[in-house]
């Protein structure tokens, strides 16, 4: 696969097919690829918490908020759709004390694993509205601050990109399809 077709496949899906199962292994290859991955000045202040069990999973789910900008009331995941796995991104501010300050790291991370789960045939969600009581919840240490969660499975919906024309407002079709409009190329390209 090009890499251009992973980015293209490389989307936020929301509904997962739930009788598809990640591994443990399949998790811990999905954070090797972050851990390899660039770390501003080499601090390397993140840890991970994986999950694919159904208790902790249903810890983790309710504590997520998803889709904000669609119509008011609909809730993601639909019902029997739900991730079968979720990373938690954690920084560990005995290594870095200010958590803002592994924005970048946290970013390059979550892409790494989305990208190596894309191409395994899995696709996922970066969770930023989520309730600061996952940390609670899942027992993390004192020193870890949960940054961004990642929500993992097999995709169950099909997401479309197209070219903005105005609003860049992602929505859902009559059929439940996902649109994610895009400014065009020549748009966001300044100079030459």
């Amino acid at each position: 696969m090009e890499f251009i077709d992973l980015i293209r496949k490389n989307r936020s899906y929301r509904n997962f097919d739930e009788s598809v199962r990640i591994s443990d292994e399949e998790l811990r290859s999905f954070v090797n690829c972050a851990r390899l991955s660039a770390s501003a000045a080499n601090r390397q202040p993140l840890k991970y918490y994986i999950s694919n069990d159904a208790k902790t999973n249903a810890l983790i789910q309710p504590l997520t908020a998803w889709a904000a900008k669609l119509r008011p009331g609909r809730m993601l995941p639909d019902p029997g759709h739900n991730p079968t796995a979720f990373i938690v991104i954690c920084v560990d501010t005995a290594i870095l004390p200010n958590p803002q300050a592994a924005d970048r790291d946290v970013g390059i991370a979550a892409q790494s694993i989305l990208l190596a789960a894309t191409s395994k045939g899995f696709g996922g969600l970066m969770i930023g509205a989520f309730n600061k009581n996952v940390k609670q919840a899942l027992e993390l240490p004192e020193q870890l601050e949960p940054a961004l969660i990642i929500a993992l499975g097999k995709p169950a919906e099909s997401v479309v990109l197209e070219d903005a024309q105005g609003s860049i407002d992602y929505y859902r079709d009559a059929h439940d399809v996902h649109h994610v409009p895009k400014r065009p190329l020549s748009e966001i390209i300044l100079g030459k």
